[in-house]
């Protein structure tokens, strides 16, 4: 038997395979797409950022500035404070702009008293304001030859030096006013019969405060009516207008000074820097 020796084996295979030709190489972006990207991803870190500062604005803490002197001689103009917005629970007022469709308050507590606060008030400006809390719902509330009277009980007082008082107002009395609680803190009154030192029994109305300020005679507080002719006083302050608790100073400025003027910024009260207010 003979052999074809050219024949291929069915083993044999043939092969007749090309280079194996590389992929393409990924286009790189332009510049123009990482520009989109780069914007995209500052935009949501700026987005975040302020869902963020609004929340804790909302929810838990809050800057303040003093407006007037009617808390002296425990806030001065010029105090930049901050307030806890947990205390009393959340309403309208809450958030960084008034929401009306908040109604009273959510996850609502009932105040302390003796506690400092920030809240609107009812006009059509909805300014805000600093007052002390001596009545709670269903509290009566006088004053009777300048002492305060709470359920028919008068508050202790005690005659203080006059460091924390005005040194321009040499006439102010300084005093600690204790609540039956036990709460004390300091008020300052001008010497003679000054206004709202004499007023009728007030008796709390439920969802509302009895509020004054620690500057007894400069202060326009719930003894004055809205009309009153004393200037627009507050009268019962309703709960939904609170914005939330003072926790302490931050810091403070002297009279004059201003974050917006730089050459002022040297114009502060050390003193009163992460001040605590009671």
């Amino acid at each position: 038997m003979t052999t074809n020796p050219t024949s291929s084996t069915p083993d044999s295979p043939t092969t007749n395979a090309s280079p194996v030709e590389a992929a393409p190489a990924a286009a790189l972006p332009s510049d123009a797409e990482l520009k989109k990207k780069r914007f995209r991803r500052t935009v949501g870190i700026v987005v975040a950022a302020l869902i963020i500062a609004i929340l804790v604005r909302t929810l838990l803490i809050q800057p303040f500035t003093v407006p007037t002197s009617s808390m002296e001689p425990n806030l001065y103009v010029g105090d930049y404070m901050l307030i806890s917005k947990s205390d009393y629970g959340y309403s309208k007022y809450s958030p960084p702009i008034t929401v009306d469709a908040i109604k009273g308050r959510i996850f609502e507590k009932v105040a302390t008293r003796g506690d400092v606060v920030v809240f609107r008030l009812s006009d059509p400006k909805n300014l805000h304001s600093a007052k002390r809390i001596v009545g709670i719902p269903g509290d009566t509330v006088q004053m009777h030859a300048g002492r305060l009277y709470v359920n028919g009980s008068a508050v202790v007082l005690n005659n203080m030096p006059t460091a924390g008082a005005d040194k321009t107002a040499p006439q102010l009395t300084v005093q600690q006013e204790t609540l039956t609680s036990g709460r004390s803190y300091l008020i300052q009154t001008e010497s003679g019969q000054g206004r709202g030192h004499e007023t009728p029994v007030f008796t709390v109305p439920a969802g509302h405060y009895f509020v004054m300020g620690d500057n007894r005679d400069n202060s326009l507080d719930s003894r004055f009516a809205p009309d009153s002719p004393y200037g627009p006083g507050i009268g019962f302050l309703p709960a939904e207008n609170l914005e939330g608790r003072v926790v302490m100073v931050l810091i403070s400025w002297k009279p004059g000074s201003s974050i917006w003027k730089p050459w002022t910024w040297l114009n502060l009260r050390w003193n009163r820097f992460f001040h605590s207010v009671h």
